[in-house]
């Protein structure tokens, strides 16, 4: 995936990566921390921004506390040295969702989150914002118009064909191209020749 993404970003017009997905479960989370920490293990400076300002989870997984970040930058209580925490993988700092806010989407469409995004993208190698599904809110649509590339995460076996088409369309409508998808959760088969068959099927 590093390696891949290393070519996606070749034409970007910036360092900042959306990872989205269509509904919930899929893995975002899970792909966006372990990428994060993979890159900034490699010796480059990442910081990695909880965009989920609703149900998020990404704070657990970094054993880390969910208050003054990200909501809490964006509605002016506090400032972006505040907000970025550093964390046991060298490289790799982290903006938490912040205090859950009652308007989600009205807060990432202040111009703060881009002024903080600019600034990060100049003082980082990689930016990777974690979304919500764009499915079950908007916000993901509003956080990509910032990024230079985006992906999507799709799990085997729980998102269809379907779904991921209409995902698609609603990034599409936003104005923003999805440059790829990262596959989660593959299931290998005894016959490894023709599990991508199988899977080439299934998902037609």
């Amino acid at each position: 995936l590093r390696t891949a993404l290393h070519f996606a970003r070749l034409e970007a017009s910036n360092n900042i990566l959306m990872i989205c997905g269509s509904s919930p479960g899929a893995g975002k989370t899970f792909v966006s921390t372990n990428l994060a920490a993979t890159i900034a293990q490699g010796g480059q400076r990442v910081l990695l921004i909880d965009g989920d300002l609703r149900r998020s989870s990404l704070h657990k997984v970094l054993g880390q506390d969910p208050r003054n970040g990200l909501s809490d930058l964006l509605a002016g209580r506090i400032d972006a040295a505040s907000a970025i925490r550093r964390t046991p993988i060298d490289n790799l700092h982290f903006i938490a969702r912040g205090e859950a806010p009652p308007n989600p989407s009205e807060l990432l469409m202040r111009p703060e989150l881009g002024a903080l995004l600019k600034t990060a993208a100049l003082q980082y190698d990689l930016v990777i914002v974690d979304t919500p599904p764009i499915l079950a809110v908007t916000d993901s649509a509003i956080i990509g118009r910032h990024a230079g590339t985006s992906l999507m995460v799709v799990r085997f076996g729980l998102n269809p064909a379907k779904e991921l088409a209409l995902a698609m369309q609603r990034f599409e409508q936003n104005g923003i191209e999805l440059k790829g998808a990262v596959f989660n959760a593959v299931e290998r088969r005894h016959d490894t020749h023709y599990a991508y068959g199988y899977e080439y099927r299934s998902g037609a």
